[in-house]
C-alpha cells in the first residue's frame, strides 16, 4: 500500500525540470507494486505450491531485498533533487516508509529462508544416515549361506 501511495503522489506531479529522478522513483515504486503484487496473489491463492522447483522463500528474500535498496536509492535522488512540492515531498516520505515497510520484511525472510534451509540439511543429512545405515545392514538370505558351506 505505501509503495502505491507513493506512486500515486509522484504521478500527481504535473512539472519537472531534472525528471531523471522522478523517473527513477516512478519505475521503482511501480516495479515493486507489480512484482510484490503477483507474488502476493501467488501465496495468497497456494499457486505457489504447484512449483515446487522454485525456492520460493529466496524469492521473497530477493524481491524484498532489491525492493529496499531501490526504494532507498530513488528516495534519496528524489528528495536530493526535490523541487519542495507538496506531492514530491509526500511520494519521498511514503518512499521511505515502504523502505522500512521493506527492510523489516526483508528480516523476516531471512529469518524464514535460514530455518528452512537449515531443516533442508538436517533432511538431507538423515537421509544419507538412513541410506548408510541400510546399505551396511546384512539380509539373512539361505542361499548364500548355502553357497559359502
Amino acid at each position: 500500500l505505501l509503495a502505491l501511495t507513493a506512486f500515486i503522489c509522484i504521478e500527481t506531479i504535473m512539472e519537472c525540470s531534472p525528471c531523471e529522478g522522478l523517473y527513477f522513483f516512478e519505475f521503482v515504486s511501480c516495479s515493486a507494486l507489480v512484482v510484490t503484487g503477483a507474488l502476493l496473489l501467488l501465496f495468497s491463492l497456494n499457486l505457489h505450491t504447484r512449483i515446487p522447483q522454485i525456492n520460493w522463500n529466496l524469492t521473497d528474500l530477493v524481491n524484498t531485498g532489491l525492493s529496499t535498496f531501490f526504494f532507498f536509492i530513488a528516495s534519496v535522488v528524489l528528495a536530493a533533487l526535490n523541487h519542495k512540492t507538496g506531492a514530491e515531498i509526500a511520494a519521498v516520505v511514503f518512499g521511505f516508509l515502504a523502505m522500512a515497510v521493506y527492510a523489516v520484511n526483508t528480516f523476516l525472510a531471512v529469518q524464514k529462508w535460514r530455518m528452512s534451509s537449515r531443516q533442508q540439511s538436517s533432511r538431507q543429512s538423515s537421509d544419507y544416515i538412513r541410506a548408510r545405515t541400510e546399505s551396511r545392514e546384512v539380509v539373512h538370505r539361505p542361499e548364500i549361506q548355502c553357497l559359502d558351506a
